[in-house]
């Protein structure tokens, strides 16, 4: 009997059906569901809710049902907005259980892909808290692996900043990978965040940047006078700024994310708003060797003749 009353589609009222409080859904899409209500008063709700059935005496006298809502949410409200009085439903008996509800709503919107991935982390956080799954056994209620549900919750590590952003599209899950590098790095973690949103750097520029500034916490302990020159780069031109010193010479490396980015810092070269520290060499020692060659250089150039100081052969760039 039970079997039967499972099976069957009942018409309910919308105003006796409640929520479900285990729904790991979140944000629901105004305009789509604005776009679901108009096809529901054309087509009606093609797909059943799936409810349970909640029965409690009244005071005085008879019985008093309501339904609570397991799956199908969405439509729920499409259904309200569209001004619906009844909707199908399959109605759950003898299966009343809260770890029941909340499975049936996280495989149903992860099935409609419908959860967006922080809804969907905090929904497997729930079942590993509250219900004592291990992520393989997660994973394969969902049809997932083990790894993609750690990896899943690791997004929560990330602040309420984030986490809001990713909840409303303004950034991809991608971009959560280097994010996460920086997790013990919150000021350059923020710094990032902020260049992904407002200068829309993609998820590769992302992870590159993440790896440098990586790069560079390592190499800080090995030459903090370079660290120091990068900081004044930084402070004078707005911009991250890498040097990296080699056996002869170097490179700078200067980031930038757009056309206007460049032409700024082209007008602050070419007003020479870029000065050096008056005294390079205490911040950058030369090296033995490059003393004996700085030495070597001033006694060829005292020696050559004087109308030779201005050639070009002794200019290098």
């Amino acid at each position: 009997m039970s079997q039967i009353y499972n099976d069957a589609i009942f018409w309910i009222e919308v105003e006796k059906i409640h929520p479900n409080p285990y729904q790991p859904r979140r944000e629901f899409d105004e305009l789509a569901l604005r776009s679901l209500a108009d096809s529901i008063r054309q087509y009606g709700v093609l797909q059943a809710l799936v409810v349970t059935r909640k029965e409690t005496e009244k005071p005085e006298g008879g019985i008093d049902v309501q339904y609570e809502l397991i799956a199908g949410e969405r439509r729920l409200r499409a259904a309200r907005l569209a001004g619906l009085t009844q909707v199908p439903a399959q109605v759950r008996s003898g299966e009343e259980t809260d770890l029941m509800k909340l499975e049936l709503a996280i495989i149903e919107n992860i099935q409609r892909e419908d959860l967006n991935p922080v809804d969907r982390a905090r929904a497997f956080e729930k079942l590993a808290k509250e219900f004592g799954f291990k992520h393989a056994e997660i994973g394969k209620k969902v049809g997932k692996s083990r790894e993609y549900v750690s990896n899943t919750l690791r997004i929560l590590m990330l602040p309420d900043e984030m986490l809001n952003a990713l909840a409303e599209g303004k950034m991809t899950e991608g971009h959560t990978r280097p994010l996460m590098m920086l997790v013990d790095r919150p000021e350059e973690q923020m710094t990032l965040f902020k260049e992904i949103l407002f200068k829309k750097v993609n998820v590769r520029e992302a992870e590159g940047i993440a790896r440098r500034i990586a790069f560079e916490k390592a190499r800080k302990l090995m030459d903090p006078d370079l660290v120091d020159l990068e900081e004044k780069f930084k402070d004078t031109l707005g911009t991250r700024v890498r040097i990296e010193k080699k056996d002869d010479g170097g490179k700078i490396t200067i980031d930038f994310f757009s056309k206007g980015d460049l032409l700024t810092l082209l007008e602050k070269l070419s007003k020479h708003e870029l000065t050096m520290p008056k005294k390079v060499a205490d911040i950058v020692p030369p090296t033995e060797e490059e003393k004996v060659d700085m030495a070597e250089g001033s006694k060829e150039a005292m020696e050559a003749p004087e109308e030779d100081l201005y050639s070009v052969k002794n200019f290098s760039i």
